[in-house]
């Protein structure tokens, strides 16, 4: 953008700017990004905001994206420019659409908003004593319009992992897992929503040859869902039924079992001039087995408190009581090591912490790309 855009100057901390220029993101429903920016004059130029939106489809390179986001961020910048003397070195050019083209953006969609995607990888590495190879594939089919929203989305992968170990010993492990999900979601109004999920399930990891789920759901957005760009505030309640069949008995002396469950989830959203925000809070109980349950928060943000100094947290934490497909009998203590078994636990957490604070010049819009790869040892 500093290359793109020159008309303008760039500051290091938006309270020393002009104009601030919030750009929030989220995907759409043909694959692609919409990118909602935000306007928000400062100083002479309090009050003066605006807002534009620029839609990259799904087969937009990265260079066309950029591209397009700044062809738009120029549109946006001229009503402030217009107001200085920059004003008589601006030109306005008009690309005249392609007749073809232009009938086209009027022409039917033969795909009736459908989007297909398929995909697959695979990894092998490994030194004198250890090695391993994965191989993974994914698909997915969606289809998004303003009253119906319908998600199929599909992921396997193999893992397996080689050991040499003392004495001419070897260990090998091999995880396995697939994942098949379904949505269908109805918007009512600007602020409920109604849907249902289905999901399959298999992994060597949880113990489950097969798992599938079941669920009607009800949402509800505080704001509503027109903001979710810059705020969220949701709250989702689904009942489930559940089928488990375990690959090895479990603790409970179970081989299979059907389970009727309820799952209620808040979460909140925020991207604003200050910084990002998101939180939740999620409990989850079967309810023909009322002592299994699972509570669980989780949050984050990155803020910026003063001038040139930010901090960013995030964390979650969970309280277990929901595991009923832990295997009978003890793990290996190379089955621990390597993660090939599920373990019991009473709780899971995990948090991270970051600052940073910035200082010195806050006019430099030169770019000098020499040396980008160079490093040290």
């Amino acid at each position: 953008m500093r290359t793109e855009i020159t008309f303008v100057s760039y500051v290091r901390d938006r309270t020393a700017a002009d104009v601030h220029v919030l750009v929030t993101t989220q995907g759409t429903g043909g694959g692609g990004v919409e990118y909602a920016i935000k306007f928000i004059g400062l100083g002479r130029f309090r009050d003066v905001d605006n807002s534009l939106t620029y839609t990259a489809p799904q087969t937009a390179t990265p260079d066309e994206r950029r591209r397009g986001l700044a062809s738009m961020l120029k549109l946006g910048l001229v009503r402030y420019v217009a107001d200085t003397p920059l004003a008589a070195r601006l030109t306005l050019r008009f690309d005249e659409p392609k007749a073809q083209a232009a009938a086209d953006r009027g022409g039917r969609d033969p795909w009736n908003f459908w989007v297909f995607r398929i995909g697959g990888s695979g990894a092998l590495e490994g030194e004198q004593a250890t090695s391993q190879r994965s191989i993974s594939s994914s698909f997915g089919a969606n289809r998004t319009t303003a009253a119906w929203k319908v998600n199929l989305n599909g992921f396997a992968n193999y893992r397996q992992q080689h050991f040499e170990l003392e004495e001419g010993e070897t260990y090998t492990a091999i995880r396995r897992n697939y994942d098949g999900r379904a949505l269908i979601a109805k918007s009512l109004t600007s602020h409920w929503s109604v849907g249902g999920t289905a999901a399959i399930a298999a992994s060597t990891f949880t113990n489950y040859d097969l798992r599938t789920r079941i669920a009607p759901s009800l949402e509800y957005d505080i704001f509503p869902y027109s903001e979710s760009t810059r705020r969220i505030l949701t709250m989702l309640y689904s009942l489930g039924l559940q089928t488990a069949d375990y690959t090895d008995e479990t603790i409970y002396g179970r081989d299979t079992e059907r389970l009727l469950d309820q799952q209620f989830e808040v979460s909140l959203g925020l991207r604003q001039p200050w910084g990002t925000a998101n939180g939740g809070l999620e409990i989850a109980q079967y309810l023909n087995r009322h002592a299994k349950y699972r509570i669980g928060a989780f949050g984050g943000m990155d803020v910026r408190l003063f001038k040139g100094f930010s901090i960013s947290v995030d964390g979650s934490i969970s309280k277990r009581r929901d595991q009923l497909s832990l295997r009978r009998g003890e793990a290996t203590s190379e089955e621990i090591l390597v993660r090939q078994r599920e373990l019991a636990t009473d709780y899971s957490f995990d948090f991270s912490f970051g600052f940073s604070y910035s200082f010195g010049s806050i006019f430099n819009n030169v770019v000098n790309p020499r040396f980008r790869n160079a490093g040290g040892f």
